[in-house]
């Protein structure tokens, strides 16, 4: 049996190699049992994408939990992952489970965990889970059937789209985007946020890419970054849009374009909102970013004096913040993003619409208001390279960033000091540069910040060939 473990965001594996029908058995097992430690008569909301074998999978996890004795919430078809966040707190459930891999390439499925708050479940909580994930699948009690489960009750059919979507319009000003008569390019990537914008906005405001059912993704992780987009950047200029948007797999995860087609990266769009929310909606409030996340958020905080608080990677973390206390926008390098007045959980479908009420309210082009931000803070470029390579040869680069045998000067310029916060952070003059293995795939990944795309590439090759890694694959 495979040795499960929660990576940043979930547990995710290859379907029909690890992630199989007995393995999802003891992981909705686990979650069965951590559910009934927190409720007598706890609900679990099950959504799923459009992954291959969603629905199977999700309709053999709440068949584990009606066996259990926990009820099971299911909608009767797929779902973005924050209407599973939204809907486990607006139905008082114990927790949600969404079968979904997110941006993972099409092989993969997982199983997230979404608290009773509506955010991601939280460290603690997720290895109190994992401590209960039985070593076998051999011996766990008998599932009744789906049919019988439903006639008792056990399994119910809930509706999360109307809500979620009823939610959207009461929390964004749809109506100013409407009469605003900004067209969108929306790329759903073949997940699960296909048709969202087209019902909020109308068919005749969004021009749809990729928005059918294609297990395959065509191919191609549902991953929105840039080299992933190179239609909704074309499509853009075709369409006569604004700006472009797009989702991963359980949208949760946004990217962006300008009018121009022109990539907008997450770490720009983290700051625009931030000058948006405070400087034109007038709020306040604790930022919190991701370790990867840019150095201009310090910036802005300082000249807007809000407090940042930089976590580790993964949005459980940041989750953990904005439940605590006063947080204003919290945000992460991948592009999951949470505002001040919505749920405690990256919505990518939500911040996608913010953007676009900003620019209704502003009157301004995107890369108007991108240009704005650059004269206030200064540009900042940033660049990240995933790099395969066999786990020996990543382990051996781990051990040594562990040990301090890392670079000592990168493209030139002497490293400062090295944060082993969350991965190994190297400070240059003018940027810096992070070598971190991925939590849920087998990937190096090295980052970095500096004053143009050009110097940031540089310290990403740099840095690989001292490192001993494959410097083809950094561009």
């Amino acid at each position: 049996m495979a040795n499960i473990r929660f990576g940043t965001d979930g547990w995710r594996a290859v379907i029909a190699e690890d992630f199989t029908f007995r393995n999802l058995h003891r992981v909705a097992y686990a979650a069965a049992a951590w559910a009934l430690e927190q409720s007598s008569a706890p609900k679990v909301v099950v959504g799923y994408d459009t992954r291959f074998l969603g629905r199977a999978f999700a309709e053999y996890t709440a068949r584990v939990l009606a066996s259990a004795g926990v009820k099971a919430l299911l909608p009767d078809s797929f779902v973005p992952t924050p209407a599973v966040s939204w809907a486990t707190r607006e139905f008082g459930c114990a927790a949600g489970v969404v079968i979904t891999a997110s941006h993972n390439p099409p092989e993969y499925s997982g199983f997230k965990l979404k608290a009773d708050f509506g955010g991601p479940l939280l460290p603690d909580g997720v290895a109190e889970v994992e401590a209960r994930i039985p070593a076998s699948a051999d011996g766990l009690p008998p599932l009744r059937s789906l049919d019988r489960l439903r006639a008792s009750g056990a399994v119910a059919e809930q509706d999360l789209m109307t809500g979620y979507l009823a939610c959207l319009r009461e929390r964004l000003d749809i109506e100013a985007i409407r009469a605003s008569g900004l067209r969108v390019a929306h790329d759903a990537m073949f997940g699960a946020g296909q048709g969202v914008f087209s019902a909020l906005l109308g068919a005749g405001q969004v021009a749809a890419l990729r928005h059918e059912r294609n297990p395959g993704f065509g191919g191609q992780p549902p991953e929105p970054i840039e080299r992933n987009l190179g239609g909704l950047a074309e499509a853009i200029a075709v369409e006569g849009c604004a700006a472009g948007i797009a989702h991963d797999g359980d949208a949760d995860r946004v990217a962006l374009f300008d009018e121009r087609g022109q990539f907008v990266d997450s770490h720009t769009l983290l700051a625009l909102l931030l000058r948006y929310l405070h400087k034109d909606a007038g709020l306040s409030g604790c930022v919190v970013k991701a370790f990867s996340s840019t150095s201009i958020i310090d910036r802005m905080g300082a000249a807007y004096g809000l407090p940042v608080e930089t976590t580790r990677i993964g949005f459980k973390h940041i989750a953990g913040h904005i439940v605590q206390g006063d947080v204003l926008l919290g945000g992460e390098e991948s592009g999951g993003i949470a505002a001040q007045g919505h749920i405690p959980d990256r919505d990518g479908l939500y911040i996608g619409l913010l953007v676009l009420q900003m620019m209704a309210q502003r009157g301004k082009n995107l890369s108007e208001l991108v240009a704005e931000l650059h004269e206030e803070f200064g540009a900042q470029a940033y660049r990240r390279i995933d790099f395969r390579t066999s786990a020996a040869v990543k382990e051996d680069i781990l051990q040594r960033l562990r040990e301090g045998r890392g670079p000592v000067r990168i493209a030139g310029a002497p490293v400062l000091r090295v944060d082993p916060f969350d991965g190994f952070k190297h400070y240059v003059e003018g940027g810096w540069l992070l070598v971190r293995p991925s939590g849920t795939e087998p990937l190096l990944r090295v980052y970095a910040e500096a004053e143009t795309p050009e110097r940031a590439q540089a310290l990403i090759r740099d840095a690989a060939g001292q490192l001993g890694l494959p410097v083809s694959q950094a561009g």
